[in-house]
């Protein structure tokens, strides 16, 4: 609940921060001032913070510890995936996914290890801004998060959503929970050490390219699950 109550001030934020306007402006990003402002604020704190860390973590800990740490975080999306994939009435990936959760959580040490995907049981990872769009939540607006980075409007509700039933969220100890929540941050910049230096090389605007790139993701995403899905009723793809 409380990344609900923290949403809706953001996007009011957001709206009296005044939209873009001219010729060159996004229709798809109307906030792009703000988003800027919040990208910049969110680039210091990468650079300052998270990307000092993440190189640190990677170049200190053993790779099959990392992998163990990726695996057990991979465990946690895993279960909610399942929750999605069934709000979407997709009972094959709901399975998969299933299959996934209790073999990982049994025979992989609580998730540590992904036997999963040596056997072959594919992952689907799905979260509520995807259950969302499959049933024709329009995207709405580009918005950058603080700290979060890329989303929109209904991305941003299905983040409230997933982080309100964050299994870690649910860990009683303060300092478990929050040692949990920065593992897995540093576990996720980790991972996108190389995107990101990339990024930072090819493009002449990283704002413009990581969020055309995102949006475009992510309508592809849902577009294939409303076309999976076809012959239900009352579905149509959801508005860009």
């Amino acid at each position: 609940m409380n990344n609900i109550r923290f949403l809706g001030p953001l996007l009011a934020v957001a709206l009296l921060t005044g939209c873009a306007t001219g010729p060159d402006a996004n229709p798809r990003d109307p906030l792009e001032p703000f988003n800027r402002g919040v990208s910049g604020f969110n680039d210091a704190v990468d650079r300052a913070v998270l990307k000092p860390v993440a190189t640190a973590y990677q170049d200190v800990t053993p790779g099959f510890l990392r992998t163990g740490v990726n695996n057990f975080f991979g465990n946690l999306r895993d279960a909610w995936s399942v929750v999605n994939a069934t709000l979407q009435l997709k009972p094959r990936v709901a399975t998969e996914n299933a299959l996934r959760v209790g073999f990982n959580t049994v025979f992989g040490f609580g998730g540590l290890l992904d036997i999963a995907s040596e056997m072959g049981i594919e992952r689907t990872t799905l979260d509520f801004g995807h259950t969302l769009g499959r049933w024709g939540v329009p995207s709405g607006p580009y918005l950058v998060l603080p700290i979060f980075g890329p989303s929109s409007f209904r991305d941003a509700t299905g983040f409230a959503v997933d982080t309100s039933v964050d299994p870690v969220g649910q860990v009683d100890g303060i300092p478990t929970r929050n040692s949990l929540y920065v593992l897995r941050a540093v576990d996720t910049r980790a991972g996108l050490l190389r995107a990101s230096g990339l990024l930072e090389g090819a493009a002449l605007d990283p704002y413009s390219f990581l969020r055309d790139a995102y949006l475009q993701r992510r309508q592809s995403q849902v577009d294939n699950l409303i076309e999976d899905g076809s012959g239900l009723p009352g579905v149509t793809p959801a508005p860009r």
